[in-house]
């Protein structure tokens, strides 16, 4: 049997360690107790009889292998599998300990072995044994992927929740494939709360809904969120103040989303938004003048009184402040009565057929009506998007980066399509 496991554990042996070995069989042969117990934990020991005494019918002798160094690691599979508790977290002790050390790369074999051991035990019916793992190797860079993917889906939350939380070892698609299976809330936000989290992963814990969940992502600065998981987040700000602070202060925040965001808060965050440091000079310039327009679009309302659509275009046009900006910023902000109004005025055409010209579904009415309205093309093609909502494919773009696509026929054509005479003067 020993010569058997010998060839399995290999190597040869000097004539000193023949000896020893020869020596080690001897004591192993008359089987007494503190022999037995002395090989076990042994830091001489001979490999081939470590891994013969990970059989012994005494649990402590094979306590003692499982956290003897010498022990090697191919008797990991032995003693993962072994009736004794504590023979198990033993083991799982040493393995954690070895997992430094071990390379997947320099030490294949190994590595395998550790691996192979480590999956038995997290998926062990004790859970002490899974919260001992889950414990160690939590903030172990090297943790097997594999091992920490089983842990993060363990039905308890004592041991599932540090590896969802902290676990650096825990793929994306892992985490993803967890989102994806309606989790309780607590496993939705503690993947909001990872150190690290990329964008894939931070759109779709938004996407489950989570409020909760949503409001740690939001604090998280560790998390990063794509232009487009923030737009979602800014379209459903309006109905969640609680996230209006967090909002403002991500550092993923272009001048355009603090735009529509500006649109939502309140004075308070309005301020924050302006005093935001990590901007560069240019940006905070732009950001302050969009917070100026804001306040001046929404003052403070006088002794009860809400300001009306019709007493707003009055304000702006006393103060001839009607500029496209403040077109641009009523629809970010999604204020259509004021904006229809406001478009009218500049054109010199009803709201209502200033409407109709937008959501027509087409491109070219809108630019029609943009350009009755003096609106610059760069705005018209926004507008195009944010108003019509045309998909990018029906788009009309600028003829060389800013002039109007259409010729003055084309313009007027449409105009009078929609019932609008426009002065010859004006084309």
């Amino acid at each position: 049997m020993i010569g058997w496991l010998g060839k399995i554990l290999g190597g040869g042996k000097s004539a000193a360690q023949k000896r020893s070995h020869t020596e080690q069989r001897e004591r192993l042969k008359r089987g007494n107790p503190q022999d037995l117990q002395d090989l076990a934990s042994g830091s001489d020991t001979d490999p081939e009889i470590l891994y013969y005494l990970a059989r012994s019918d005494d649990a402590a002798i094979r306590k003692a292998v499982a956290v003897n160094k010498a022990t090697p690691v191919q008797a990991s599979a032995l003693l993962a599998n072994d009736r004794d508790i504590d023979v198990r977290f033993a083991l799982a002790a040493r393995l954690i300990e070895l997992l430094p050390s071990l390379s997947e790369d320099q030490h294949s074999q190994l590595y395998a072995y550790t691996v192979q051991a480590l999956g038995v035990l997290a998926q062990d019916e004790v859970i002490r044994i899974r919260q001992a793992l889950t414990s160690a190797i939590k903030d172990h860079a090297k943790a097997p992927a594999e091992v920490a993917a089983r842990l993060a889906r363990d039905v308890e939350r004592a041991v599932s929740e540090p590896i969802l939380r902290f676990c650096v070892a825990l793929a994306d698609d892992d985490l993803l494939d967890i989102l994806s299976h309606h989790p309780e809330p607590w496993v939705i936000s503690a993947i909001a709360g990872r150190p690290i989290l990329s964008d894939g992963v931070s759109e779709a814990v938004f996407e489950t809904g989570d409020l909760a969940a949503t409001n740690v992502l939001l604090n998280n600065k560790g998390a990063s969120l794509s232009g487009r998981t923030l737009q979602k987040i800014i379209d459903k700000a309006r109905d969640y103040p609680e996230w209006h602070h967090a909002v403002a202060m991500r550092p993923e925040l272009s001048v355009d989303l603090a735009r529509q965001l500006a649109g939502v808060v309140e004075e308070a965050v309005l301020s924050v938004l302006e005093k935001r440091s990590d901007f560069d000079a240019t940006m905070r310039q732009q950001v302050a003048d969009i917070v100026k327009r804001r306040m001046s679009y929404q003052p403070a309302p006088a002794k009860g009184h809400k300001e009306t659509t019709e007493e707003k275009l009055a304000r702006y046009v006393a103060g001839d402040a009607l500029t496209p900006d403040v077109l641009h910023d009523a629809a970010i902000w999604q204020d259509w009565d004021f904006f229809y109004a406001a478009m009218g005025q500049r054109a010199n055409i009803h709201p209502a057929i200033i409407r109709k010209m937008m959501t027509a579904g087409t491109a070219k009415p809108v630019i029609a009506a943009c350009f009755a309205a003096r609106v610059p093309m760069r705005l018209c093609v926004e507008l195009q998007k944010t108003v019509a909502k045309l998909q990018p494919r029906e788009l009309i773009y600028a003829r060389g980066g800013t002039d109007y696509p259409m010729s003055d026929e084309e313009i007027r054509w449409q105009l009078e399509f929609f019932g609008v005479i426009p002065p010859k003067s004006n084309l």
